[in-house]
């Protein structure tokens, strides 16, 4: 356990003692002692460690530079994270990041154990195969052959509170099966401003090789996957973020029927009502969620939905701000319907809006995307080569050929006008044209440290150049 989780277990724990020796000078009642917060944790910790796995992935790259026999013109690379059963057939939950990519996936289940030997308890290494990959949430379904496995059971992250005890299990830094304990510091944070994803944030201790391993409630439900930290250093330093429940599980069970994953979309902007807005728009209320735009042909301008119309709830309940209304569609799934009522011209009217599938082409494109195939290093992007079928999705007509940018890095590139952005098309370097991966390292590389540095690149339908220098 580390210095963190462990201060948190002796709070914890003096917590409930102060709270025991308080109530009973005022009520007869007997509140929790130390020792049933104790065993509470022990057996939440017995029943979850059996559906707990450690997942181990290999991947094969290129080797660097020049190599001393041809054995070494393929590298190998090893990673580990964790996981979790969630269905006694094999299915097992992890986040994207930990399988994507990789040739060869082992999955170590454990044994149960038949004696009381405090050593590490046995386990059965077996082979993993991806059902689908979801890029957005860092999610992925694995199965494995096996059946009869401890699934784990779903909890309710609507039901999360701020400051309530969880666990998170895995395998931080290799370390099989370790729980630490904390705290849910926010229930819903947003990592992106624009992103409808949202985040359980959490002091229980993540580190590297966590990612993948669940988030559980003292009732040993699976109430988030541990995604990723906010480190300083790349440890744990007491703020890391898990997928809610609810989100992991209608993902899961979308992969696992189909494969991947659609999303729901019903056509239209929306934007947190400020002060400024209400009284430049006339609105008569200074908060609450306000239509931008509606787009053309889809369900809510079927429904009627015109810019201005203010979304006083959806399902029944109030809207206070344009990311709950996000976060409230977010988990809709495509072909169901939803009620919205609208306020207009001081009249509310009611809508039921048929959600249909979001078109989002960058994705359907990522998720085709191979960091050993489509890695530029020297700009930190996954890139695709632009062609034909990938424009159409685009939409793109400016330059017939060049670089999509399916994901990269933030803070890779130090400019002034800001870093490339997934979607970006790049069509030349320094005036050289690039029309496709190949093309673009083999310019890249011939780039000196310091030398200038100017990408012609087209982002959402209008050209613009990038100017940096080499690192």
């Amino acid at each position: 356990m580390s210095r963190t989780s462990l201060s948190c277990a002796v709070a914890l724990v003096l917590v409930v003692s102060i709270t025991t020796s308080a109530a009973a000078q005022t009520r007869t009642a007997s509140a929790p002692s130390a020792a049933d917060l104790s065993a509470l944790l022990e057996s939440t910790s017995r029943s979850v460690s059996p559906s707990v796995v450690q997942i181990f992935a290999t991947s094969y790259t290129a080797g660097d530079g020049l190599v001393p026999k041809s054995g070494d013109l393929v590298r190998t690379e090893r990673a580990s994270g964790s996981g979790v059963i969630v269905d006694p057939a094999g299915y097992v939950i992890t986040n994207a990041h930990v399988v994507r990519g990789a040739g060869r996936i082992r999955v170590e289940v454990p044994r149960p154990s038949t004696g009381t030997s405090i050593l590490t308890e046995t386990a059965d290494v077996v082979g993993g195969q991806v059902v689908g990959m979801d890029l957005e949430t860092d999610l992925a379904v694995l199965k494995i052959d096996r059946e009869k496995l401890v699934a784990m059971a779903f909890g309710d992250s609507d039901e999360l509170k701020p400051g309530q005890l969880v666990l998170a299990f895995g395998s931080p830094l290799g370390l099989t099966n370790s729980v630490t304990p904390g705290i849910v510091g926010a229930v819903a944070r947003q990592l992106e401003p624009e992103s409808p994803m949202v985040w359980v944030q959490t002091d229980a201790s993540i580190n590297p090789g966590s990612s993948g391993g669940p988030l559980v409630d003292l009732r040993g439900r699976l109430v988030g996957i541990n995604t990723s930290i906010a480190s300083m250093t790349g440890g744990n330093e007491g703020v890391g973020f898990s997928s809610p429940s609810n989100i992991v599980r209608a993902v899961y069970e979308q992969i696992k029927a189909t494969g991947h994953v659609r999303r729901g979309d019903i056509g239209i902007r929306v934007q947190t009502i400020t002060p400024a807005l209400a009284r430049g728009l006339g609105l008569g209320r200074e908060s609450g969620v306000v239509v931008s735009d509606v787009a053309p042909g889809s369900a809510a301008a079927a429904s009627g939905f015109r810019p201005g119309d203010i979304i006083v709830s959806l399902e029944g309940k109030a809207m206070e701000n344009g990311r709950q209304f996000q976060v409230g569609l977010y988990r809709r799934p495509v072909g169901s319907f939803v009620g919205i009522d609208v306020l207009r011209d001081g009249e509310t009217r009611k809508a039921r809006v048929q959600i249909a599938e979001r078109r989002d082409p960058l994705a359907n494109l990522s998720a085709a995307v191979d960091p050993r195939q489509h890695l530029v290093s020297r700009l930190a992007i996954l890139g695709i080569d632009l062609d034909a079928q990938a424009g159409v999705m685009l939409g793109v007509q400016r330059v017939p050929s060049g670089v999509i940018v399916a994901s990269t890095a933030a803070g890779a590139i130090d400019s002034r006008d800001g870093g490339l952005a997934p979607g970006d098309i790049i069509y030349a370097v320094n005036t050289k044209p690039v029309a496709s991966l190949a093309e673009l390292r083999s310019v890249l590389d011939a780039v000196k440290p310091g030398d200038p540095v100017v990408l012609q690149l087209e982002r959402r339908g209008t050209l613009m150049y990038l100017a940096y220098s080499a690192e």
